[in-house]
Formats: structure tokens, sequence, C-alpha cells
């Protein structure tokens, strides 16, 4: 059996009950900080597990779910301070709700032209590639977040929902879609019409990258799937394929295939999403490269760069 007092931080009304006694029962060598959570939760329902972040008092490191009271320096008769992080939603759902922004705003522009440019636009073999890839690229990102991706984390904070989405739906759904399906690219103006992008050749190569882009993005999502396994947050250093000369090859694929859109329509929209999309990649695969070069330590391969081979 092991006693705490749990107190509070922070200003939240879920937590206006505190200061309590917990009892767990197994001792501290056995009890795990889940446990602790998991106690707090049944006794204050609405402050669920995934909104409790739990310190030790007079410390300021957040205690991990999978240790142990002891290895965290928890003690019989301990107190240990939670914070409220407020309503909590899934990883997953983020992703799926993000990622449905485009695949409902695309159609939309695509096919009803009149509604949004005030006539018929009679769409261009530049027109049609580009939705095709873009609607292609959500899908298949729904289906990665369905069936493929596993998350380390459970839950976000709810208002990140809304923040995510925006890069989403209004960067690679509103300010793309909607310059891309009006009469400057359609196949009547001056802009497509005998020019490289009416090139059937032009456009099959450049859909040629793309495609090698989402399938290589597709086989470094499922090396790394394979890494940790289900209802763990277990992590591996990745090898195989993309993985040889840099840490976050699925972000290089990313910005490939955003490169082949946006080089093939020449659209301002697409290279802004794709230079704020990269940028944002970038600094992800910096904060990944430093995790697993601390994590693992010599063992981490020194000539990997974060996401472009041999530059960064």
């Amino acid at each position: 059996m092991t006693t705490l007092t749990i107190s509070a931080t922070g200003k939240s009304t879920l937590l206006r009950g505190l200061p309590i006694t917990l009892n767990i029962d197994k001792p501290p060598d056995v009890a795990r900080v889940a446990d602790v959570k998991a106690a707090l939760a049944a006794k204050v329902p609405r402050l669920y597990v995934a909104r409790q972040k739990l310190i030790l008092k007079g410390e300021a490191k957040t205690l991990d779910d999978d240790a142990t009271l002891v290895a965290v320096g928890v003690l019989d008769g301990s107190e240990v301070v939670v914070k409220d992080l407020g309503p909590q939603v899934s990883w997953r759902t983020v992703f799926l709700v993000e990622y449905a922004g485009p695949l409902v705003i695309h159609p939309i522009l695509y096919y009803l032209p009149n509604v949004f440019y005030r006539g018929q636009v009679q769409h261009s073999q530049l027109q049609k590639y580009v939705y095709a890839m873009v609607i292609l690229h959500f899908v298949k990102r729904e289906l990665e977040s369905l069936f493929v991706h596993r998350f380390s984390h459970a839950t976000m904070p709810l208002r990140n929902i809304f923040k995510n989405s925006i890069h989403y739906h209004i960067l690679s759904g509103l300010f793309l879609a909607y310059p891309i399906y009006g009469p400057t690219y359609s196949a009547n103006s001056p802009y497509i019409r005998g020019t490289l992008r009416s090139n059937l050749k032009f456009l099959w190569a450049c859909a040629g990258v793309w495609l090698f882009a989402e399938l290589s993005n597709l086989c470094t999502h499922l090396t790394l799937r394979n890494l940790r396994p289900p209802g763990t947050k277990k992590r591996a250093i990745p090898y195989g394929y993309g993985f040889g000369l840099i840490s976050c090859p699925n972000y290089f694929f990313e910005s490939v295939a955003w490169a082949a859109v946006a080089y093939m329509s020449g659209s301002w929209a697409a290279w802004l999403f794709w230079a704020v999309s990269t940028g944002q990649m970038m600094s992800w695969a910096a904060k990944k490269q430093c995790a697993y070069k601390k994590e693992f330590g010599k063992e981490y391969p020194r000539q990997r760069k974060a996401m472009f081979p041999f530059l960064f």
C-alpha cells in the first residue's frame, strides 16, 4: 500500500477539491505513475488520465507514466502535484480532421466553378493532374492515420485541432485550390495553351516524381510503424529504405512530392504551401534527430543529416 497526498497547481476548476489523499494498493517499487493517475481519475472523474500532468512536490520534471514511483523519487507519504492540461483530443482524430479539410475544399472549388469564378471553367490537363494528386495525397494521409501511424502520445490539447487545421484547411485547402482551379490555369488560358504546362510529357514527368515521392513516403511510414509494437512507446533506431543518409526521410519525400506539384503548376500558392510545410518539417526533423542522438548516443549513425541528404 502506498499513501500519497495530491495537491494542485493552476486555476482549473477541476482542482478545487484538492489536496486529497490517495491510497494505491501497491508498494512504491511496484506501483507506476499511471496507477496514480488512474486512482486520481477515479476520485475526480472529469480529471481523466489524459488531462493530468504529475510532478513531485518541489521538482519540475514531469513524471513518466510507465515509471515506477520509486524510480521517479515518489515514496510512501510523498506529495505529488497535479496540473490540469485541459480538454484533450486523440492525435488520430486531429490528423483525420486536418486532412479532411482539403478533401472537402478541393472538390467544391473544382466542381462548382460557376459559384466561385462566376462562369464555367474548362479544366486543363494541368488542373486535372493537380486535382488528382492533391486528392490522392490526402486520401493516403487519412488511410495512414487510420491504419499505419502509431502515436507515442495518445492525446494533445483540444485547442491544437484548430491551430493544426489552419495549415491544411487554409494553405493546402483554400489558398491552393482557389487560384489553381480558376480561369488562369484553364485549358484556354494563355498561361497554359501552347506552353510547357500543356505538354503531356512534362505533366507525366512531374506526376512520376510525385508518385515516386508518395510511395517512398509510405515506405518510410511503414518502417517507423514496425519499430513500435502496438500499445507501447518503444523507440528504436530506424534503418532501411530512405534512412541511410537522413533521420526523417518521410519529411524529405513529403517535401519532394509537394515540390513536384508546385513546379508542375508554377502556382505561387503551391510554392507558398511547399515553403511553409518544408520549413515546419525541417524544424520537426531537427528536433527528432536531437532526440535520437540523446536517446541512443554513439549507437546512432553519425553521418545522418536531419532531413536533406548531405545538407541539413
